[in-house]
Parts: C-alpha cells; sequence; structure tokens
C-alpha cells in the first residue's frame, strides 16, 4: 500500500506547498521520482511531468523519455520535455557534464514553471541521498551548512520523499508492482556520489543498521545548531559591522573579543567571499601587520590601524583625463571636476575637495591620474620635496584608497594638486598672483 498519509503529513508538516497550488514533478523514469509522481496522483495534487533528456546514454535515454510519457499518460497528467546536447553545453561553458546536466535542467524547469503555472518543482530525493551530500560535503570540506544536508524546501525546490529511505522505496516499489526504469549510470562508480552510495554508505550500514535514522535525528540537531549560529551572526553584524559608503569597518578590538573567534570571524566575512584560510591568515596578523592586504574574488579587507576595512574591488588603470585651457568641467573615474577662473587672488581654506593655485603657472593640457610610483611634489607650507608615498603614510592613507585620489599634473610633469588632501607649494596663490584658477572635486 502507498503510504500516502505519511507523504501528505511530511507535505503539511514542512509546509511544501498548499494542496491547491500545480507541482511540476522532475520524473526520470527511475524509481524514486516514479514513486513520487504516483504519491502525487493518489494524494489528489495538482501536477504535471517533467522530463530531461540529456543525450548522454543513446538509446537508453530515449526509452526513459518514452516511459516517462507513457506515465504521464497513465496519470492522466501534463507532461513537458526536452533534449540538451549537455556534453556541447559542458564544452562551451568549461564545466562538468553534471554540473551542466544540473544548470540545463534547473533553468528548464524555471521557464516550464513560468510558462505553464507551477509554483513548485519537486525533486524525488530521499534520506540516503541527504546521506550521501553530507558525506561529500565532509570529504571535500565544508562548514555547518553542509551538514544541514539536504533541506525539504529551498525557494521553490520541495522534496517530498525525504521522510523515506532507499530501502523503503525499493520495498514499496516492489510490493506495489510500480513499472520504472533503472539508469544504468547510477551504478558506475566514476562519479563522487556513486563511489560513496555503493562502497562507503554499505561499511557504515554494518556498524549501524539505522544509519538513516541516526543521521535524520543527527539532522535535526544540526539544523537547530544552524539556527542558533545565523542569529548570533545577523546579532554581530548589526553589533559590529560599520558601513560608511561603499566601505565595511569592522573594530580589531571587537574581533578579539568574539569567542569563538574564528567561527565568528569567517561568518561575517564570508558574505564578502573570503574563505575560511583566509580568516586563518587575517588572525595571526591582527597585531603585527598593519597595511596587510586581503583578497577574495569581488573584495579587499585591509587591516588597518585598529579596524578592518573591507570594500569592492575597483579596476586599477592608467586612465588619465586631459584638462585644456577653457575647460569648465572635466569627469574623472567617480569625480566631477569643476575649474573657474578668477581675477581676484582667492585662496580656499577649509575645503579638502577645492584649491586655487596661480593661473599663470599652469600650462596646458594638465592631467588628472591616479598617483604613480615614485611620484613626488611639495605639500602645501613644506619647502622640501616629499614622495607622496610617504605623505600617504604620514597622513595614515588607507592603502586601498590610494589609488582612488585624483592627482592633478602640470604639463610639466609637476604634482598641482593631491585632491581632497594638499595642494602643491609651488602653485600656492601669494601676493605676486594676479589670476587664479579653482578646482573643486564633487564625488559622483
Amino acid at each position: 500500500m502507498l503510504p500516502v498519509k505519511r507523504f501528505v503529513d511530511f507535505i503539511e508538516q514542512n509546509k511544501l506547498f498548499d494542496a491547491n497550488i500545480k507541482v511540476l514533478a522532475a520524473v526520470s523514469g527511475g524509481m524514486d521520482s516514479v514513486l513520487m509522481a504516483h504519491l502525487l496522483h493518489a494524494a489528489g495534487f495538482k501536477f504535471g511531468i517533467a522530463h530531461c533528456n540529456f543525450m548522454l546514454r543513446g538509446p537508453e535515454a530515449d526509452a526513459d523519455q518514452d516511459f516517462t510519457r507513457q506515465l504521464a499518460a497513465q496519470l492522466g497528467v501534463s507532461f513537458h520535455t526536452i533534449h540538451f546536447d549537455t556534453q556541447q553545453y559542458a564544452v562551451n561553458h568549461k564545466v562538468s557534464i553534471q554540473m551542466a546536466a544540473r544548470h540545463l535542467r534547473y533553468q528548464w524547469f524555471n521557464e516550464v514553471c513560468q510558462s505553464a503555472g507551477y509554483k513548485a518543482i519537486a525533486l524525488a530525493h530521499h534520506q540516503n541521498d541527504t546521506i550521501e551530500t553530507i558525506l561529500l560535503n565532509l570529504t571535500r570540506g565544508t562548514g555547518i551548512a553542509g551538514l544541514h544536508g539536504i533541506l525539504p524546501k529551498n525557494g521553490p525546490l520541495v522534496r517530498p520523499l525525504l521522510f523515506l529511505s532507499r530501502q523503503e522505496i525499493q520495498e514499496i516499489i516492489e510490493t506495489e508492482k510500480i513499472a520504472f526504469v533503472e539508469d544504468s549510470s547510477n551504478i558506475s562508480v566514476k562519479y563522487a556520489r556513486n563511489k560513496i552510495r555503493h562502497k562507503v554508505v554499505p561499511l557504515l550500514k554494518e556498524l549501524n543498521p539505522n544509519l538513516e535514522a541516526t543521521f535524520e535525528s543527527n539532522l535535526k540537531h544540526f539544523r537547530d545548531l544552524e539556527i542558533l549560529l545565523n542569529e548570533k551572526v545577523e546579532a554581530l553584524q548589526s553589533e559590529i559591522l560599520v558601513y560608511q559608503e561603499d566601505e565595511v569597518h569592522i573594530s580589531i578590538e571587537a574581533v578579539k573579543k568574539l569567542s569563538p573567534k574564528r567561527l565568528l570571524l569567517f561568518k561575517l566575512l564570508q558574505p564578502f567571499g573570503f574563505i575560511d584560510t583566509v580568516v586563518d591568515d587575517l588572525l595571526t596578523a591582527l597585531d603585527k601587520h598593519a597595511g596587510r592586504i586581503f583578497e577574495s574574488t569581488t573584495f579587499t579587507l585591509v587591516v588597518d590601524r585598529g579596524k578592518l576595512i573591507i570594500s569592492p574591488k575597483g579596476v586599477i588603470s592608467n586612465e588619465q583625463v586631459l584638462i585644456n585651457e577653457g575647460d569648465h568641467i572635466v569627469h574623472y573615474k567617480n569625480y566631477r571636476l569643476t575649474v573657474l577662473h578668477d581675477d581676484s587672488p582667492l585662496i580656499i581654506k577649509d575645503n579638502p575637495l577645492a584649491t586655487s593655485v596661480d593661473a599663470d603657472k599652469l600650462s596646458y593640457p594638465l592631467t588628472i591620474r591616479a598617483w604613480h610610483q615614485g611620484d613626488q611634489f611639495y605639500p602645501l607650507g613644506m619647502k622640501t620635496r616629499q614622495k607622496l608615498s610617504d605623505f600617504f603614510i604620514h597622513h595614515k592613507v588607507p592603502l586601498h584608497k590610494k589609488n582612488g585620489i585624483p592627482v592633478l599634473v602640470n604639463a610639466n610633469g609637476e604634482i598641482i594638486w593631491l585632491g581632497g588632501y594638499r595642494p602643491d607649494e609651488r602653485y600656492k596663490v601669494d601676493n605676486n598672483t594676479k589670476k587664479v584658477t579653482i578646482f573643486e572635486l564633487n564625488k559622483l
């Protein structure tokens, strides 16, 4: 007898989907997905069947497609199918066959849902799939999220067979004499999951015949721990992450007070793409290496004086903009530079984003660019030359901000103004100045 009540109870307890919505059942033709289709039908749910032919097993794949078409007709439900050139997709996108098949099927499932009004996608994972996933995650390395196994619901994806083990499914199929097709690739041990299924799990079941029940009990603990951890991390995010424009600052003293330090810091940095090995290196650098830089694929983290500074990665370029005589507005990166001319010897004070210089000392075209290694100037008020690199250190300019500072350069190669910081002594307005040129930066 089909376990219809257990099936419906599991769906309701886990709030997988409402009885009045349409469900798209992903059916390969194997015993798991075929049983799921029969259970959906017996329970009276509104559903259709979707089948992917990945064109990887020749006539066998075509036979699976014909079988699922006949199953849909037998159950009186809609049938959706598609052929994929999976091998060519894998070559074009430089991914494995498994990843190619995964991407293709989920993309197509979503398209079918949108076009035919399905609100959930039912997948036939069961308890043994969860065990295999956890063992795979542990083998490859995982955080606590990798220990919660396959979730009953993840967005539109629902897994209503997670209350059954593989052995239970097989017994039901045999007892009810339900027809199915066997995918020959499931027998091969060239895939990592199949190695765990056919070689590792049988050995574990020798040690613990109730392996599935034991894992299910452990999973409940792991999921509860994950909820507690996520709540702790959310509280820390609002407490110690300080957002300043496009940057995130974290006090080093706050990091030192974290307990357990490594786990919580990893969870705080994980949304920015930093992996656990970076966290290990970072913890050793907190007291020793101010200025140390760590990178993820999308963010840069700088160990500054007393804080960690996280900022989006910018593309460092050799971009430079010419300023011709008569230009009034030019754009450089995320700045607008306004150029004004005045006959009075005006001196700009208390505005680091504006400066006035002696117009007669300018030779056009001027250039606005990023700083270069070896750049030197005479900071206003000083009679000696200073390297920009030394100026940055003296004024505690964070490393990640240096490349974004606009440097205004005369046609003779001399620096006129380090935008936002200091003009050059040689171009200052004095008693001999007859005309001034005013430069003002506005951040866009």
